[in-house]
């Protein structure tokens, strides 16, 4: 189990610092905690619900509430404050950064390119 010994936000580059009890520390940007929050309105309850939440690259941390010794509420400037990140994911979500920020672009760039297609139908 992954325990968090301090958080500290820098609201200029709305990066969050994540420090952890064995010495490790990340620095998460808001863009991709809000895009990836924990929450059942991103995450769905089935990884086919998942939702891919877009124009994020604004977003700022307003708050931060403690919840418990297992969690932290991060409250957005855009309103979505329903995402409980325990420290179990942000350890995860920070260890695996590039490959999730990756596969988030990925399915961004394939948003973009699929609704910019118009489907065309020929009846003879």
């Amino acid at each position: 189990m992954y325990q968090v010994t301090k958080l500290h936000y820098h609201t200029l580059s709305k990066v969050l610092d994540v420090y952890f009890e064995d010495g490790s520390y990340y620095c998460l940007k808001a863009e991709y905690l809000r895009t990836h929050s924990p929450s059942a309105e991103v995450q769905g309850h089935t990884p086919a619900q998942k939702q891919l939440v877009l124009n994020k690259q604004s977003v700022a941390i307003k708050a931060i509430e403690p919840i418990g010794h297992y969690a932290a509420r991060l409250i957005f400037d855009d309103g979505h404050e329903s995402g409980l990140f325990s420290w179990q994911y942000l350890h995860t979500i920070a260890t695996q950064h590039d490959k999730l920020w990756q596969e988030y672009l990925d399915a961004v760039e394939k948003h973009h390119a699929k609704k910019d297609s118009v489907p065309i139908k020929f009846v003879p």
